[in-house]
């Protein structure tokens, strides 16, 4: 934050297109910073130090998918991928890539600034809740302290987006309980489900393939067909 103010690093080489949504942040205690290009994102995003980013998927020389995998190498900030093409390959790949939400141009501006303050609320809010929380969950040498949003395996630090953090904490908290995609959709992104269980699917795969020896063949987070996911009781 800037003076009490969240930063917002928008990239897209239609800057103009920006304009709108600078207005509605000046009046949300937000303040825009904007780029033009994927390196000037880069740029920025190490000067600025932002809080979220917006980055449009087509731009010259590199694209939003190359700037949101150079930003998850060292930040989990949240990250809201803006394309014009509807196509679900890009959607997944951006999940896949650790974007935190997507939205489709043309954009309705209060429609972006909606997603872009329940990023914000579920990211900044959610970490001032659990700084009074001591709470450390383990199982299968994995060590998921609240307090401090971190997640360990066998002592080594392990990246996860707020999103896949908050997934995991929903699981491990039941072990053995089975979670249906609509209630891990609804506890992790406090939305009302709108049927894309691809969304959930995604950050499940990425999950396992963050925490799992072997992806392909789950020992944690189970695959109940027909009904959800469960987290499994570790046998001691």
């Amino acid at each position: 934050m800037k003076d009490g103010k969240f930063v917002i690093l928008a990239a897209d080489d239609e800057v103009e297109l920006l304009d709108a949504l600078e207005l509605f942040m000046g009046k949300e205690n937000m303040v825009m910073v904007k780029a033009a290009s994927g390196v000037a994102a880069l740029n920025l995003f190490q000067e600025e130090k932002p809080d979220m980013v917006l980055l449009d998927v087509m731009m010259p020389g590199m694209d939003g998918f190359s700037v949101l995998r150079k930003i998850r190498e060292i930040s989990k900030i949240p990250a809201l991928m803006m394309t014009a093409r509807t196509e679900d390959y890009d959607k997944i790949l951006g999940l896949e890539l650790g974007a935190d939400d997507y939205i489709t141009k043309p954009y309705n501006p209060l429609e972006v600034m909606a997603r872009i303050k329940a990023q914000l609320r579920r990211c900044y809010d959610y970490q001032e809740e659990k700084k009074g929380e001591g709470e450390i969950l383990k199982a299968f040498g994995l060590e998921l302290n609240l307090r401090e949003c971190s997640l360990k395996k066998q002592g080594r630090e392990i990246a996860l987006t707020k999103t896949e953090f908050k997934i995991l904490e929903l699981l491990m908290k039941s072990p053995g309980r089975i979670y249906t995609k609509q209630q891990i959709f609804e506890y992790s992104w406090e939305e009302p489900f709108m049927g894309d269980e691809g969304t959930v699917m995604v950050h499940i795969s990425n999950l396992r393939n963050k925490i799992e020896d072997e992806p392909k063949k789950p020992e944690m987070i189970r695959t109940v067909k027909g009904l959800g996911y469960r987290f499994e009781k570790e046998q001691l």
